[in-house]
């Protein structure tokens, strides 16, 4: 079985934290992808940049602003990124495969053989 998870991972500091939070509270209203998307299309610069993008997905802004403003979100982001950082990732994009980093934009084979060889070591 293959499982994808996200993990947030920050390093530009604490314009990226805010973001990551951004994009939780915006998976509290099902549109973490969407969001997420919109965040890296649009280069959001500040909190104010991050609740209008909130505005342009017609999320609730009340509860967005809610949300990011109390740092309910702060503790699991930097969690996260302690997580991810402590194995031995340094930046990203990055992709952990049953505990092996893997740096960087890689092509699809990479990851099909990395994923097959780790499939067919398992116990079926």
């Amino acid at each position: 079985m293959v499982r994808f998870d996200y993990r947030h991972f920050v390093i530009l500091g604490p314009q990226s934290q805010k973001s990551a939070e951004a994009s939780e509270c915006a998976a509290e209203q099902g549109s973490f992808w969407p969001f997420h998307d919109l965040l890296f299309d649009r280069k959001a610069r500040s909190v104010d940049d991050l609740k209008r993008l909130a505005a342009d997905l017609s999320l609730d802004t009340a509860a967005f602003d809610t949300c990011l403003d109390s740092g309910t979100y702060e503790s699991l982001v930097r969690d996260e990124t302690e997580l991810i950082a402590s194995l031995g990732v340094r930046g990203t994009p990055a992709f952990v495969i049953n505990g092996q980093p893997l740096a960087g934009a890689q092509p699809f084979e990479i990851f099909e053989q990395i994923i097959e060889a780790e499939l067919a070591g398992v116990d079926r």
